[in-house]
C-alpha cells in the first residue's frame, strides 16, 4: 500500500514532515523517504524500512533537512522520492498506486526513444520515474500529471515537490484519498486524516478524484478540477485506514462500529465473548457486541513493541511469522467459552487457521468467525492491498474452484449472499478452518455502513464490479439493467 505527506509552510517544514510522514507508518512495508527544497536545493534521505520504524531511520537524517516545503513518502517497494532533472525544472516526486500497465507504458517509450530509466532494482522499473517520465512529456507540470493521470491504468497518486510550491493530484478515480489540512502559516496533504491533530492542522477539505492543486504556504491554487466519477477503495475503511482517519469526511472507526452492528443485527448465534482480531478487526467487535449486548473481551493480546502489521513482510513465512509470534492467547477467558471473532476480512486464511488452532488449544468449546466483508473473490487491480500473487491464493476463489473441478465458473453466483454456491462456498471455508460457524458481511450492509453511494466505491475485490467507469459491468449487473429496461 503506502501513504505521502507533503507540507508548505512560512517556516521551516521538517518537523511536521517528519512526523506526519510517520504517521503513515501502518500503510508502509518497505521503504520510506523524505524531500525538502531551500535556498540551495534538495535534501532528500531514503532508508529501507522492513526491520525498522520510520522514526528511528530518520531521526538523525532531519537534523541536516531544512527547507519551507517538503514531501515524504511510506513506500510499497520503490525508493523515493526521486530527484528529477526535465525541461520543466528540477522536482522531486512521490507516488502511491498500483499501476497494472506499468510494462506497456515502459515498452511505449522505449519505442518512442525518448528515455531511460536509471533507477531499476530488483523488482525492476521504478514505478515513480515511470510516472516521472510521463510528466515530463507536458508543456508544464499540470499538464505532465494531467497526461500520467489519464495514460496510468490503475491508480496513482501524486505529490511534486518544485520552486513554485507542491502540486497534489489525486488518482484519477479517487481510489485512493487525499486530504488538505490548515493551520495558521501553513498547508499540508496526506493521506491520513490522523496525521494531524498533533501537528495541529484542521482538515480543510477532500481532494476530489482526478483534482490537481498547486499548494503553497497561502493556500491552493486548483490546477485541474475535479471528475464526476468517483470510486473509493472501501478497503480503507475496513482495513487499512488508522481508526483517527476519515476520509470523505467518513470516520474510520465509527464506520467499523457499524459494520459490526450490520453483522450483529443478522446474526443469532449464542455466544459467551465477543473479541476482534487486534488492530482492525476490534472496531467491528466492539460494534457487535455493543449491539448484541455480548460481553466484549479479549483472549488475545496483541504484543506491538516489536511485531508489524502483518501484511508488511514481503515473503509469505515470514506474514506468517509475525502473525503468529504478536498475538498471545490468554487461557483464563477461553477455557470452555463460546467464542465469536470479528475480523477485517479473510485473505488467504493461513494465519487464522493457526490463530484459531491455538484458541482450541487454550481450550475455546466454540470459535465463530465474522468477517467485516464479504468473501476476497476477485484480486485488486487498482492497489497494491494484498500480497497474494494470484486470486487463487483467496480463501474465497480457491473454495470456488474446488466446488467448481477447478474452474473460474458463476462468479457472480458466489458473490450474491442469496445463492446456493454462495452458502457452498463459505461452508467449505469454514470446514478448512475448523469453525463451528461463519458468516461473513453483506456488502450491502457494508456499503450502508460506509454511507456513501455505492457507485462512488470501489468493491471490485468481492463482487467483480468496475463501475459504471470501468471496462465492463459485472453479469449480475447487466442482468439487472437488463430487468429495469423491461
Amino acid at each position: 500500500m503506502g501513504g505521502l505527506f507533503a507540507v508548505a509552510s512560512e517556516k521551516d517544514c521538517v518537523h511536521d514532515l517528519f512526523y506526519g510522514t510517520d504517521y503513515h507508518s501502518h500503510l508502509g512495508t518497505c521503504r520510506g523517504g523524505m524531500a525538502t527544497l531551500d535556498d540551495n536545493g534538495f535534501h532528500r534521505h531514503i532508508h529501507d524500512i522492513t526491520t525498522a520504524q520510520f522514526r528511528s531511520k530518520f531521526e538523525q537524517d532531519v537534523k541536516t533537512m531544512a527547507g519551507r516545503t517538503g514531501i515524504g513518502v511510506i513506500s510499497d517497494y520503490e525508493s523515493q522520492p526521486l530527484i528529477i532533472g526535465s525541461h520543466l525544472g528540477n522536482y522531486a516526486i512521490v507516488t502511491v498506486g498500483a499501476i497494472a500497465n506499468l510494462e506497456q507504458l515502459a515498452r511505449d517509450a522505449f519505442h518512442r526513444r525518448i528515455t531511460h530509466f536509471s533507477e531499476m532494482s530488483s523488482i525492476g522499473i521504478n514505478p515513480t520515474e515511470l510516472v516521472a517520465t510521463l510528466i515530463n512529456e507536458g508543456a508544464t507540470f499540470e499538464e505532465g500529471i494531467c497526461i500520467a493521470q489519464e495514460r496510468i491504468e490503475g491508480s496513482c497518486s501524486i505529490c511534486l515537490l518544485t520552486k513554485e510550491g507542491v502540486y497534489v493530484a489525486r488518482d484519477l478515480y479517487g481510489r485512493t484519498p487525499v486530504i488538505i489540512g490548515r493551520k495558521p502559516g501553513a498547508y499540508a496533504a496526506t493521506f491520513e486524516t490522523s496525521a494531524f491533530p498533533n501537528l495541529d492542522y484542521a482538515v480543510e477539505r477532500d481532494l476530489g478524484p482526478g483534482e490537481i492543486v498547486l499548494m503553497t504556504a497561502d493556500g491552493l491554487e486548483q490546477k485541474r478540477a475535479p471528475g464526476v466519477h468517483k470510486q473509493v477503495c472501501a478497503f480503507f475503511w475496513v482495513y487499512y485506514g488508522f481508526p483517527g482517519s476519515s476520509y470523505e469526511g467518513i470516520n474510520v472507526e465509527a464506520t467499523r462500529y457499524r459494520c459490526g452492528a450490520a453483522i450483529a443485527k443478522r446474526d443469532t448465534v449464542e455466544v459467551d465473548m465477543v473479541a476482534g482480531i487486534p488492530d482492525s478487526g476490534t472496531g467491528h467487535a466492539i460494534g457487535y457486541a455493543n449491539h448484541s449486548h455480548v460481553a466484549y473481551g479479549r483472549p488475545f493480546a496483541k504484543y506491538t513493541p516489536t511485531w508489524p502489521r502483518s501484511f508488511m513482510p514481503q515473503d509469505q513465512s515470514v506474514r506468517t511469522l509475525v502473525a503468529h509470534m504478536k498475538l498471545i492467547p490468554v487461557p483464563d477467558l477461553v477455557m470452555n467459552k463460546r467464542l465469536l471473532f470479528c475480523d477485517d476480512s479473510i485473505v488467504r486464511g493461513t494465519q487464522l487457521a493457526d490463530t484459531l488452532q491455538r484458541l482450541y488449544d487454550a481450550g475455546a468449546r466454540e470459535i465463530h468467525m465474522r468477517p467485516a466483508c464479504p468473501p476476497l473473490i476477485h484480486r485488486c487491480k487498482y492497489l497494491n492491498f494484498s500480497r497474494s500473487k494470484s486470486e487463487n491464493d483467496f480463501a474465497g476463489r480457491r473454495a470456488l474452484r474446488e466446488l467448481e473441478g477447478g474452474e473460474d465458473r458463476a462468479l457472480e453466483e458466489y458473490a450474491c449472499p442469496e445463492s446456493d454456491r454462495y452458502a457452498a462456498m463459505v461452508d467449505r471455508i469454514r470446514q478448512r478452518l475448523s469453525l463451528t460457524s461463519l458468516a461473513y458481511q453483506r456488502l450491502d450492509d457494508l456499503v450502508a455502513a460506509i454511507g456513501m453511494p455505492k457507485e462512488d466505491l470501489c468493491t471490485y475485490c468481492w463482487d467483480g464490479c468496475e463501475g459504471c467507469y470501468g471496462k465492463q459491468m459485472t453479469l449480475q449487473e447487466a442482468a439487472c439493467e437488463d430487468d429495469h429496461t423491461e
